[in-house]
């Protein structure tokens, strides 16, 4: 609907875009009352949910699995009928263009991600792209041409829970690493992300980083408890705080269970107990930001009458300050001496990334707010405590993320859960900041 949006009398086509509408409300026309479809959004929501589903009625949809082309597909199908143009980058991210009346402009983007965890939800990262897309539909709806161009994105592996590092795509396209470095990259059944690429027909022409964004925002569920906790529908996140993920090894001998006396065994498995209990009594005493996560453990050659001789596992630390990130690794490394002396165990602990907490930009955080407010929308400042690709937009262009509460702030779980109301609040205010970004004076 157009609310009270001026318009003007003719439809205008956009080079080889569809007409948007049945009239054309310029940049400078009042567009603060528009607002998305909240029931088509929930639809949407709904019916992406299909691919992948499970029976516990979450999500399994890998990157680059035959799920997530399955998605993919729908994305592109549901962007060319909204009149966009879309692209795909050598990556596999998505790009839907809706032009702008100077497209000379670098556009405004906007998006997340549609591949989930093992066992995942229906919001995580798939609210901020079928947001946006709902916004491209209101827009549609109300004959809304913006100033600068409009862009959706679905970023590429943004999980990280088949291919690591999390969020491989914007780092390759912030500059982090190169696309051969991401292509090269291997699942757990040694397939790479290129061959996985090829087997979905994802592969793109267009290189890495070829597309210019002038701003990025990102819709996104919290992942915690803090808003529902205090009753706030929106979250301004001012920043993304650090990560630093470490791959360990622990080697010790592997015995008969039955006949290997307790004082002479060298039990790599309970090595890693007093590793698990090290890193916990780390991370607390850095309370109240800091985390950490021993998040997989596997045995070398597991068997019920073995004493474990192998462990290999994973460390996941994060703290809004790069401070507080150093003294945990520093602490946790001081700690694996004394563990691997005491028990006869050899302990090898590789960082294998590193994200700086990352500042958001003043501009855009300020036009989520303004946004919020304007709706009359319960909202509070937060830093984020995950991941996101925005995190690594932020090195490259203007940045800023908007959150929505999440039940019980439970994510990456099947019973992830967010309201429909919730939901069109937060695409709301994603339409409205990005009308504020995109026909705001040229710099």
């Amino acid at each position: 609907m157009a609310g009270t949006a001026e318009t003007h009398s003719t439809a205008e086509t956009h080079g080889t875009a569809k007409t948007y509408g049945t009239a054309k409300t310029h940049g400078t026309a009042k567009t603060h009352n528009l607002r998305i479809d909240g029931a088509r959004l929930w639809s949407t929501i709904l019916e992406t949910a299909e691919f992948g589903a499970t029976p516990a009625g979450g999500l399994n949809r890998l990157t680059l699995s035959p799920e997530d082309g399955q998605v993919r597909d729908w994305f592109r199908n549901a962007c060319e009928a909204a009149g966009l143009a879309v692209r795909v980058d050598a990556l596999g991210t998505q790009y839907a263009l809706r032009p702008g009346r100077d497209g000379t402009r670098a556009p405004v983007a906007f998006g997340s991600h549609l591949d989930t965890q093992p066992t995942g939800g229906r919001f995580d990262g798939i609210l901020g792209v079928l947001a946006g897309l709902e916004a491209m539909r209101s827009l549609n709806e109300a004959g809304v041409e913006t100033e600068a161009p409009l862009l959706l994105v679905n970023w590429t592996n943004e999980e990280g829970s088949r291919f690591a590092p999390a969020m491989m795509a914007s780092a390759a396209y912030a500059g982090d690493f190169t696309t051969d470095e991401i292509l090269a990259k291997t699942d757990a059944a040694g397939i790479s992300v290129g061959a996985a690429l090829d087997a979905i027909g994802y592969r793109g022409a267009e290189p890495v980083g070829a597309q210019a964004i002038g701003a990025f925002v990102e819709l996104h569920i919290e992942q915690g408890p803090i808003l529902e906790a205090e009753g706030k529908t929106i979250g301004v996140v001012e920043g993304g705080q650090g990560i630093a993920w470490f791959d360990g090894t622990i080697t010790g001998f592997e015995s008969h269970a039955g006949s290997t006396p307790m004082p002479r065994r060298r039990d790599a498995l309970l090595g890693l107990s007093e590793i698990a209990l090290a890193v916990e009594r780390i991370a607390l005493a850095h309370a109240p930001t800091a985390v950490a996560t021993v998040g997989e453990a596997v045995i070398g050659a597991p068997s019920r009458n073995v004493v474990p001789g192998l462990v290999r596992f994973t460390l996941d630390v994060r703290d809004p300050t790069s401070e507080v990130l150093d003294a945990i690794e520093a602490e946790v490394r001081a700690a694996l001496p004394e563990i691997a002396g005491r028990r006869r165990l050899a302990i090898d602990l590789t960082r294998i990334w590193r994200k700086a907490p990352v500042p958001f930009d003043p501009t855009v955080i300020a036009a989520v707010d303004a946004a919020a407010e304007g709706l009359g929308l319960a909202r509070r400042r937060m830093v984020s405590g995950a991941g996101h690709d925005a995190c690594n937009l932020a090195g490259r262009v203007p940045t800023a993320m908007i959150f929505v509460p999440c039940k019980d702030g439970v994510s990456h779980n099947e019973s992830e859960s967010a309201t429909q109301p919730d939901c069109a609040a937060g695409a709301d205010v994603l339409l409205q900041t990005v009308l504020t970004l995109a026909n705001a004076p040229r710099a």
